[in-house]
């Protein structure tokens, strides 16, 4: 088995934290009751419901992908679209699955940084009561964006007041929720049912999983399309069999708070690394560096050279910008050995 350097191209490259996989093995124990219907998965939805509140529907789903098609089917028909960045996994990185699947429009907004504000979704929500135009209907946003920048509760906050008077819904993509949870101080529920957040992805994967995410529908006991969802569940093909080996892996990370931690060591990680390689002659940090996700401007020629011995991607070629993400495993040593090998290429 050819072991991949330790390096800084995504949280998705990481292992799987021995406490998820202690908790897998735990469950590996005789037969128990098949999608869903065991105490494993009964105890994961506890503790969803003690972080988010109790009127919530969760679903747990294989990948993220998965659980922003759920959870967006739920609550659009064909006719109606998602405003969202530019920059959203949904327009970028599912490989058109959303529109696919959910036959919606996605409405893609430019942004300087990632985040949507009020006006910015204002001005793409055109062609309201007109039959000639699809109806804005979710506003998606990622918490924290693809650009690493975080939204603070308060700009949430706005874009759901905004939506929820123009009866809209705001959908949002946690993915990375954990990091951007750890980096604000606050608790995982401060993030969704408080703000106005209708729907939500919840990342377990990128966090120390396997592979582990859900769907969380808020005020589901007084909304009719939160009992829609068990059926899309299965329909969308994200009903595991044996539900209880992902159940496991997010009671790992939620009955300790050990995403915290793994949350919180990624973003320490990426603190350090925008730090020491911001001090280069010639490296350029493109955004604030709020979560675990660190954008960089390089001078020609370096990417390549570095990547030969460090996996990341680069991210918009035409203009030097690469990409490094940290993980939860990502030491300190790994950031000195990285930068201390960009800072020799700069130089040669």
């Amino acid at each position: 088995m050819t072991e991949v350097a330790r390096g800084f191209a995504s949280d998705n490259y990481a292992g799987v934290h021995p406490a998820v996989l202690e908790a897998i093995a735990k469950a590996n124990v005789g037969h128990m009751r098949s999608y869903g219907a065991d105490p494993v998965t009964t105890r994961a939805q506890e503790l969803f419901r003690e972080e988010f509140g109790q009127d919530i529907e969760v679903l747990l789903t294989f990948n993220g992908t998965g659980a922003n098609v759920v959870g967006l089917q739920a609550i659009l028909f064909p006719f109606e679209s998602v405003i969202c960045a530019d920059t959203a996994h949904i327009h970028v990185d599912e490989c058109g699955a959303p529109e696919r699947f959910l036959g919606s429009k996605l409405v893609d907004v430019a942004t300087t940084d990632g985040k949507l504000t009020p006006a910015l979704v204002e001005a793409a929500a055109g062609g309201v009561g007109d039959q000639h135009h699809v109806q804005p209907r979710v506003v998606s946003i990622a918490q924290p964006t693809e650009l690493g920048t975080l939204y603070q509760p308060s700009e949430i906050a706005a874009l759901a007041d905004w939506a929820h008077d123009h009866d809209l819904l705001l959908h949002l993509d946690g993915a990375r929720l954990p990091n951007a949870a750890a980096a604000l101080g606050c608790s995982l529920g401060d993030l969704g049912a408080p703000l106005g957040v209708d729907v939500m992805s919840f990342g377990g994967t990128k966090n120390g999983a396997m592979g582990a995410e859900a769907v969380i529908f808020f005020n589901a006991e007084n909304d009719v399309r939160a009992h829609r969802l068990r059926y899309l569940h299965k329909q969308s093909m994200q009903l595991g069999s044996k539900m209880r080996f992902i159940a496991a892996q997010l009671v790992a990370l939620l009955e300790t708070g050990l995403w915290r931690e793994n949350a919180t060591r990624a973003n320490r990680a990426a603190e350090l690394l925008a730090a020491e390689a911001g001090r280069l002659p010639g490296v350029e940090i493109s955004y604030a560096v709020e979560a675990n996700a660190v954008f960089a401007v390089i001078p020609p020629g370096v990417a390549a050279a570095l990547q030969r011995e460090y996996p990341f991607y680069v991210w918009d070629e035409s203009a030097g910008q690469v990409r490094w993400m940290t993980s939860f495993d990502t030491e300190p040593d790994d950031v000195h050995r990285f930068v201390e090998h960009l800072a020799a290429l700069l130089a040669a």
